[in-house]
């Protein structure tokens, strides 16, 4: 997992509260277990005018001119702005797994769904939570202003505005440290590989007919 500390980057805002899991990728595209190959679906049935489906070439299909990631000022965003409960709905991890590979690193809103809020840690995405009034102050200035940017610090725990202001949110330190270092679920368990190959060695010369019956 790459490694998240300091992320200075375009934002999108998207206004709307409660955008759950199926609108940020559709239920069609869930076929595969893969990592990658969701980012061209992120928010399918807000991008597009017509249903999309798996292996669609999206270069052809009509493109709703209307919804804010298709405008070409908000193109190449890595900070996306969102209101309250983003991520409700069910707990699908190819929600995060389409926001990374769109090339979002960072999702700042009010408040997220618990399920979605942990998958984001697990795989290299930012949650951060900030007051109403706050998001009111970044969505004001990111329309304001053509080409708005934000710098996410993960270290410092601050989104630092344009004006050099900043505001401060909370995260869990052990989440903080998976992140920082790059760590997912199989990276922190590649940390203790020696201890598990050594338990592994003990545990065979205890019982060899178990591991015999493995093989």
């Amino acid at each position: 997992m790459e490694k998240f500390t300091v992320l200075k980057g375009l934002v999108a805002p998207l206004d709307r509260a409660n955008v759950d899991t199926d609108q940020i990728i559709p239920k069609q595209f869930l076929k595969s277990i893969k990592r990658t190959g969701f980012g061209p679906n992120l928010f399918d049935e807000w991008r597009y005018l017509d249903e999309g489906q798996p292996g669609q070439d999206n270069s052809v299909r009509p493109v709703n001119p209307d919804f804010v990631l298709n405008f070409p000022r908000y193109q190449g965003a890595r900070v996306l702005l969102a209101r309250q409960n983003f991520g409700c709905g069910s707990s699908r991890e190819h929600a995060p797994w389409a926001l990374e590979e769109y090339g979002f690193r960072s999702v700042i809103a009010s408040s997220f769904a618990d399920i979605f809020f942990n998958n984001c840690f697990k795989n290299g995405v930012l949650p951060v939570i900030l007051k109403e009034e706050e998001m009111d102050v970044l969505f004001r200035e990111c329309e304001a202003s053509e080409g708005y940017q934000l710098t996410v610090d993960l270290e410092q725990k601050k989104v630092i505005r344009p004006n050099g202001e900043s505001f401060s949110f909370e995260v869990d330190d052990f989440r903080r440290h998976c992140l920082l270092n790059g760590l997912d679920d199989i990276g922190l368990t590649l940390q203790v590989a020696d201890d598990i190959h050594a338990f592994e060695e003990k545990a065979k010369a205890a019982r060899p007919w178990v591991f015999q019956s493995l093989r």
